[in-house]
Parts: C-alpha cells; structure tokens; sequence
C-alpha cells in the first residue's frame, strides 16, 4: 500500500469513527455532516470525497461483511457441504461483531432501527446476494443463471445473517451472534444440503 493510500485509508477511517460516535451518542437524525467534520477535523469538501451522504458513512460500516462473506465462502474447503461452507463464511464477520460489541452493538441497531439506513443496507445485501450467488455457483459447477440452487442458497445465507443480526440488536448485546448463527444455520442447513447435492 502506497503512502496516498495510507493516508486516504487513514482519513476515512477517521471520518467513520466520528460519525459513528456521534451517531451513537445524538441519534441519526439528530447528527449534521459539519459535526462530523469537525469532530473528524476534516474539511466538508473532503467528507464529500470519501462519501456521497451521511448514510454512506454508517452503511459502510458494514459494507465490507459481503465481500468478506464472498471470501470466506471461497476460501472454505470445496469438500464442505454448503450448510458448513456457508455457516462458516457468515460466522467469521459475526463473531467480529460479538468480539467488538461494545463499538459494533450501536451502530448496528442505528442501521436496523433508521428507515434510511435500513434501505441502504438491504442495498448493499442485494450486491452481497449476487455475488454470493456466483460464489456458490462456481463452489458448486453450476450455472448461476440457468440453476436456482445458487440464488436460492445465497439468499437462505444472508437472511440467516439478517437475522442474526436482528435478534442480537433486539436483545441488546444478550445474546451471542456466533451462537445464534449457529442455531440459525442449524435450522437451514437440511434444505441447503439438500438443494447443493
């Protein structure tokens, strides 16, 4: 990674760490892109390079979990059956946010909780869905577009990530998300394995 690089990645992660405090602190709505700039001590033209709008900001706290989902999933064992190989690529970045709860938690009932926030990050899960799909696909030697199977498991994976997600907001931090994920996959895994045979 070059410096500029570096530096861009410094900046943005400073953009995000101050809106995310300040989101969690005054409530969404209750936040302006001037006080996340000056709590940044970034300039609002720079803000404006790094994001189109305040939701970017908090969605792209998350962002990055479909394309570590993705990698997961093609780094697990071809031999795996899907249930397994899904369960696993969805676990890593659950078990992130159970590791880091206490900065994850209020960001990720900001996103569940606002209506905007919540229409961009199912969005981001529709990109998720598909590249998740070509991955399961490729897993598999099938067709993405002329198999159901793919799609059909890619979307069975990211509602159990929803809904993990959720009944951990909703129990504020009680309940583990890797255990959850767990009981989730344990309920999906016989139609999965079913499905990728």
């Amino acid at each position: 990674m070059s410096m500029a690089e570096r530096k861009r990645q410094l900046v943005a992660t400073e953009l995000t760490q101050a809106a995310l405090q300040l989101l969690a602190l005054k409530g969404f709505d209750a936040v302006t892109i001037d006080e996340i700039v000056t709590t940044a001590g970034v300039s609002r033209r720079t803000f404006f390079r790094y994001f189109a709008s305040k939701e970017d900001v908090v969605v792209q706290f998350l962002a990055d979990m479909g394309a570590g989902i993705r990698a997961e999933l093609a780094d697990r064992p071809a031999e795996e059956p899907p249930s397994v190989a899904l369960r696993h690529a969805v676990w890593v970045p659950i078990a992130a946010c159970g590791d880091h709860s206490e900065r994850v938690l209020p960001v990720v009932r900001l996103i569940l909780r606002t209506p905007a926030l919540r229409a961009r990050f199912l969005e981001r899960q529709a990109q998720w869905r598909d590249e998740l799909t070509g991955e399961v696909a490729v897993r598999l030697g099938l067709d993405a577009d002329a198999d159901l199977y793919p799609r059909l498991a890619a979307g069975m994976a990211l509602t159990a990530f929803d809904a993990v997600l959720q009944r951990w907001s909703d129990s504020a931090g009680a309940e583990d998300p890797a255990e959850l994920t767990d009981r989730t996959f344990a309920v999906i895994a016989p139609a999965l394995d079913a499905g990728g045979r």
